[in-house]
Order: structure tokens, then sequence, then C-alpha cells
């Protein structure tokens, strides 16, 4: 039970649903992830922390970055299966939808100009 509920409140919030629909293209960088979403460094971390606590995100360290994927693997029993219904829901979203779109044009941005803003 517990770990249904882990998942099930982390998905129970907007901007974190936000964060796996643009983490379904491939990871990012959270540098990036503020400039789509337009949240402060800290508001998106908490974020992703309560992501990875629930085995939705994984994280990579790259030099003085981090950089943000899906999960791959089944941490917990019900992150894969919420991860893979996610897919197919939202993609019609008018928020998700410009999300991805503002998230192309910062994808032309070199990494190194965006994440030191």
């Amino acid at each position: 039970m517990r770990d249904y509920l882990l998942v099930t409140k982390a998905l129970a919030d907007e901007t974190r649903i936000r964060i796996l629909k643009l983490l379904e293209g491939g990871g990012l960088y959270v540098c990036q992830i503020m400039a789509v979403i337009g949240l402060s460094q800290s508001t998106i971390s908490k974020h992703l922390a309560i992501l990875k606590t629930a085995g939705l995100v994984e994280d990579r360290k790259a030099g003085i970055w981090v950089s943000y994927s899906l999960c791959a693997d089944r941490i917990i029993d019900y992150n894969q299966t919420f991860v893979n219904l996610l897919k197919n829901w939202l993609n019609e979203d008018k928020k998700i939808r410009t999300d991805r779109e503002k998230l192309e044009k910062i994808k032309q941005i070199d990494i190194k100009e965006l994440c030191k803003k």
C-alpha cells in the first residue's frame, strides 16, 4: 500500500505531470525543465525529488549539472505501470503541447548558456 500511495501522490500534482510528460522525449537538465515550466531551480528540484522517491525518474550527474530521465527500471511495483499509462494520456492537452513546443526551442540553446542564467 505504501508504494502505491507514494506513486499516486507523486502523480497528483500538475507540475510533476508536466515534468514527466517533458521527460517522455528523453533526458533533460534541470535548467531545461526550469526554462519550460517557468519555476525556480529549488521548486523544480523539490518536484524532481518527489518523482525520484516514487521511482518515476532517475538522475545522472554530468559534471556540475544533473540530468533527469524517466526511470527505466521497476523500482516500485507501480512506477512503470503509471509511466506507461501516462504516455498515452494528456498528449492533446493545451499546456502539454505548449510545454513541448517550448522545449523544442530550448533544446536549440547551448546548454552552457541556458544553465548559467
